[in-house]
């Protein structure tokens, strides 16, 4: 049963928030998924690369002509937005696979090393670190029907950090330890943290005086910003046999008092914003929804793993309006550029499509997808998925997760500024597309 339980009256709202378009991940505090800029309905040409040492899974964010990316060689990157080329690089103790916030004159990031970066926008210099309690990927015996069935396994698909929210002067993000954090945004100084059940790698949303994150515990939970104390929480669904269908790892995002998310439970949830009761939900078919949905103009936009479909819903209703095949799973959230619809693909594609159609108006396909070494992918450019999942035996889910990301993965969600396309790839690689 799925129900929201209610833990008291609403405070007095906070502070309207600045704009700060494009500076955080999916565009803004509340995650709409909507680009401050059109998408361009034809593919010209890669403007430029940058090449980091290892995967980005990061997003990028925008801010003053800058690109600010984390990469897993665990660097924060910013790179000039028109040419591409470095404008400083600031080494973390771990892989920085969430997306930086710009705020004040400041970059947030959260590494795996367990700390959340406060860096000067200007040069990267550390200007102050705040450490959790520490870091680490969900885990559970038996995980996806893994086997020894009594060993624990963490989560190969746990790509993800949680990408830090600012507002009311104020840095926001979950952590593997299962907190949900507030620290002040000058000093660094922890304000509060709130306990969940899991750990938390979703990116909480801020609207309206308060915080919007899912945990593993298979809970969506509503946060004062300032106090730190709960409002609601709505439980998903869970699956206490092999932790398959269960978790929020798509993170939430917020539109006139609706809280849209994605959920390993194969559903998408629209929940009233003040009391967390739902308001429809959408089946998936046993499919995760991963990436954070996007909502514009009266839809919700969001893409599924292992059915891999791209989904247009009713925003009010949830009824469906379009769906149209991916070729494989999706991780990333879509993001809504102008009439086009962005789309990054783990198969090493980025799908440009027509809002209102769904139709694809072009592609951009990385070197490695194209060269497909290992026979990764299959002609069709589906998953070779008898060939990489042809065992459940120990680490065979992570030797297959590997082998996937081969082929340029993106995991990073699109940012669109200025008419072009930024995104990263698992081949190393931040693109800027026109």
């Amino acid at each position: 049963m799925r129900a929201a339980i209610w833990i008291g009256p609403l405070l007095a709202a906070a502070l309207s928030l600045p704009v700060l378009a494009q500076s955080m991940f999916r565009g803004d505090a509340a995650h709409s998924g909507v680009a401050a800029s059109s998408a361009p309905r034809q593919f010209h040409r890669v403007k430029w690369s940058f090449a980091t040492g290892q995967r980005i899974v990061s997003s990028p964010t925008w801010h003053d002509g800058a690109i600010v990316f984390g990469s897993d060689d665990g660097h924060v990157y910013s790179v000039d937005a028109a040419t591409g080329r470095q404008r400083w690089m600031r080494r973390t103790d771990g892989p920085v696979s969430s997306t930086p916030a710009i705020a004040d004159g400041r970059v947030y990031a959260v590494s795996y090393d367990g700390r959340l970066y406060a860096l000067d926008e200007r040069n990267g210099e550390v200007l102050w670190k705040f450490a959790s309690e520490g870091e680490r990927r969900f885990e559970a015996r038996g995980l996806h029907g893994m086997q020894p069935k009594a060993q624990t396994f963490p989560d190969a698909f746990d790509v993800y950090l949680s990408s830090p929210v600012v507002a009311d002067g104020a840095v926001f993000f979950g952590s593997g330890d299962g907190h949900l954090y507030a620290v002040d945004a000058a000093s660094g100084s922890l304000r509060w943290k709130f306990r969940t059940g899991d750990v938390v790698h979703a990116s909480p949303a801020y609207a309206d005086g308060t915080i919007y994150a899912g945990s593993w515990d298979g809970r969506l939970y509503a946060v004062d910003a300032r106090s730190g104390q709960q409002r609601w929480m709505f439980q998903g669904g869970v699956d206490a046999l092999i932790h398959n269908q269960q978790g929020f790892q798509s993170s939430p995002a917020v539109l006139d008092g609706v809280v849209y998310s994605g959920s390993r439970d194969a559903h998408v949830y629209a929940l009233d914003a003040r009391t967390g009761q739902e308001r429809w939900n959408v089946f998936t078919d046993g499919s995760w929804v991963i990436g954070s949905p996007a909502v514009s103009q009266g839809r919700v936009y969001f893409a599924t793993s292992d059915s891999a479909l791209y989904r247009v819903v009713d925003a009010a209703t949830g009824q469906p309006l379009q769906q149209h095949d991916t070729l494989a799973y999706v991780f990333a959230s879509p993001t809504v550029a102008g009439d086009v619809v962005l789309v990054g693909v783990l198969n090493g594609v980025l799908q440009a499509r027509d809002k209102a159609s769904g139709a694809v108006l072009w592609e951009f396909q990385t070197e490695a997808s194209r060269a497909n070494r290992g026979w990764v992918l299959t002609a069709e450019r589906r998953f070779n998925g008898p060939l990489l999942y042809a065992s459940n035996w120990h680490e065979a889910t992570d030797v297959a997760v590997d082998r996937q990301s081969s082929v340029g993965s993106f995991f990073s969600t699109p940012l669109v500024v200025d008419g072009v396309v930024y995104i990263g790839s698992t081949d190393g690689k931040l693109y800027a597309i026109e």
